[in-house]
């Protein structure tokens, strides 16, 4: 099967980086204006207002490809960091059972595309092809 899907490879992982950022994006604009079904409860209002921002900002920067290692480096240990607080338990240790699925795998995905960059269909690569042409 690698044989066969492999050529596609760069492609998925551009359109993994794409999705990944704008829904991340999403959840940033529901912490920050409310919206997608409005401001999550329960959350202090300084936590909201920084983990928001990040996860807009940082979303939007993995979904176009702009320093997006630094970028998905930054939100995933925010990830990390919001499944210790909020999700890890002694009562419920495993994410299936804490309801921290999401931000763990938030947080594994974004440390996976912090070693890998942003790969093809990004700003970082038009800049690169940008300086080459210019050198």
């Amino acid at each position: 099967m690698e044989k066969v899907l492999g050529r596609y490879a760069d492609a998925t992982y551009a359109l993994m980086r794409i999705v990944l950022g704008v829904l991340f994006a999403c959840h940033g604009s529901q912490m920050v204006f409310g919206w997608f079904g409005g401001l999550p409860g329960g959350v202090p209002e300084a936590v909201r207002w920084i983990a928001g921002l990040i996860e807009l900002v940082g979303g939007l920067m993995i979904a176009i490809g702009f320093q997006a290692s630094l970028a998905a480096f930054l939100c995933s240990g925010l990830m990390a960091f919001a499944y210790f607080l909020a999700h890890h338990s002694g009562d419920a240790p495993l994410p299936i059972q804490n309801k921290g699925e999401l931000a763990a795998l938030y947080s594994w995905v974004f440390l996976y595309m912090s070693t890998r960059g942003a790969g093809i269909w990004s700003v970082d690569a038009g800049l690169r092809q940008g300086s080459r042409a210019t050198a």
